[in-house]
């Protein structure tokens, strides 16, 4: 049955296509997990598919941390190098677990037990996948003004520098 992740409806918070001044990309996503389907409405799928890059190399506890379709991220908070970033928000959203088990595969596992294995190949490329299509994305838009608070600005300089050290160099084959 596999894994998809996919988002539609992309906007801002203001609903518009296009916000130079909003940092996080919202829109209507859902993940395909074991023939289920999870669904967030608004979600701030920027989050989603930073979230989704980290757990290409870490486990991810299902209501441990973030969740996976996160319904906000109003709050980018930096480390001292800027080169991670801890995403923010309220408790609402869908969420599941990710593990990197002993074979090389990837388990996502859902609430009610529901688990779906996948190659580290398959799950990489719907990864990235994603990840591509919401940089498009932002890369459509008008260019960010950067927020004068030295916080805000270092989350977001951290967000992209997180998530462009875990994508890597894009490769249009992938």
């Amino acid at each position: 049955m596999g894994f998809t992740v996919t988002a539609d409806h992309l906007a801002w918070i203001n609903g518009e296509k296009d916000d130079p001044d909003d940092l996080c990309l919202h829109g209507h996503a859902a993940a395909v997990i074991g023939g289920r389907t999870l669904e967030y409405e608004c979600a701030t799928v920027s989050a989603t598919a930073l979230y989704l890059l980290k757990t290409l190399t870490e486990d991810h506890i299902i209501h441990q941390d973030n969740q996976m379709l996160p319904c906000c991220g109003f709050f980018m908070l930096a480390n001292e190098t800027l080169d991670n970033v801890t995403v923010i928000g309220c408790p609402n959203g869908v969420d599941w677990t990710v593990l990197h088990r002993s074979d090389g595969t990837v388990s996502l596992i859902l609430g009610d037990g529901t688990e779906e294995t996948v190659s580290p190949e398959a799950y990489r490329a719907e990864v990235f996948r994603f990840a591509d299509m919401i940089e498009d994305f932002y890369a459509s838009c008008s260019p960010k003004v950067m927020p004068e608070d030295p916080t805000d600005r270092d989350g977001y300089t951290a967000f992209w520098n997180e998530w462009h050290r875990r994508r890597g160099r894009r490769n249009p084959a992938e």
